[in-house]
């Protein structure tokens, strides 16, 4: 990391709302939501008070994360376009500032979880924190085109600590949820970076499309777009499947298969001709899809009581 931000540039005190940024609201709403479908979807019942309070925390433990990490790429933020108007490389918030954020806040979620539900699934923050500040952003992004694929892991932990929050441990059914969101993570970020154009490269960020190329590119969306399918679909024949998740997967991943495909068979000229057009709409259906399946969990939990969906409580 190099010093880009030692002091405020932006003018005037940092807001609420650029310390609001500093936490990446819209990636800590894919870690909120898969969290809290991981909790609603385990076998045991969870008070409440109990469940808005682990969300709460394990939602701030992901916005310390987004906070660490901008803290230590504030360099390359200041260089890639799509990153520029962030609140560090642009002047609003301090290096110092998000550093602090960052570890007060990963201390607070961490100690709060372990008080409000269980010492294990406040440990599992703790190192999913430190899975994503540390692993991902400080070892692996700016040194091997596997970073994506690795560091994914960071994303995938929330449901599982949903899941340790109501059962106070690991089974199949949350390694599962792990799994999806693990093997999605690569093909939705490296159709990003191919419509990104050379951002990674200024950066210096070794992303499969710099290392590989983009031809490489398309077919490993593809290849991992055909190893995710029977993972979606193994998530519906455990306990916490049922008809509707399915359905809905059966269908989600015929549709994410067929815009990888068509990715795949993409020359690069008819990309640059049309604007990335194919690419950004796998991007953006992609995040529907995940949004979609987890949804489906949540409507086979809450047809489980009347007999309709999957899943059991004790």
């Amino acid at each position: 990391m190099t010093d880009v931000s030692a002091s405020r540039t932006g003018g005037g005190e940092a807001g609420f709302g650029d310390f609001v940024q500093l936490l990446k609201p819209r990636v800590m709403s894919l870690v909120v939501f898969t969290a809290a479908v991981g909790l609603l979807v385990a076998p045991v019942s969870v008070h409440p008070f109990v469940a808005f309070a682990s969300i709460l925390f394990i939602a701030l433990g992901g916005g310390a994360s987004g906070a660490l990490n901008m803290w230590y790429e504030a360099d390359i933020d200041a260089v890639m376009r799509r990153t520029q108007g962030r609140p560090i490389p642009s002047g609003k918030v301090t290096e110092g500032e998000a550093l602090g954020v960052g570890l007060g806040l990963s201390g607070l979620s961490v100690l709060m979880l372990g008080l409000a539900a269980n010492w294990f699934a406040a440990g599992f923050l703790a190192f999913t924190i430190f899975f994503y500040a540390v692993v991902y952003t400080v070892w692996l992004k700016r040194a091997t085109p596997q970073n994506i694929v690795i560091g994914g892991a960071a994303g995938a932990f929330p449901p599982m600590i949903g899941w340790a929050v109501a059962t106070g441990g690991v089974s199949v059914e949350s390694l599962l949820m792990f799994a999806l969101i693990f093997m999605w993570t690569p093909p939705h970020f490296w159709a990003l970076a191919l419509f990104m154009k050379d951002d990674y490269s200024k950066a210096g960020v070794p992303m499969l499309t710099v290392t590989h190329g983009r031809p490489a590119t398309r077919r490993q969306i593809f290849w991992y777009a055909l190893a995710l399918a029977p993972v979606a679909v193994g998530v519906g024949l455990t306990s916490i499947g049922g008809p509707v998740y399915l359905a809905a997967s059966l269908i989600l991943n015929a549709q994410f298969v067929l815009g990888a495909w068509r990715i795949r068979q993409r020359a690069e000229t008819a990309a640059e001709a049309d604007g990335y057009k194919t690419e950004k709409a796998f991007f953006r259906f992609s995040l529907s899809y995940l949004f979609l399946l987890f949804g489906a969990l949540l409507a086979e939990a809450a047809l489980a009581p009347f007999g309709l969906g999957g899943g059991s409580r004790c």
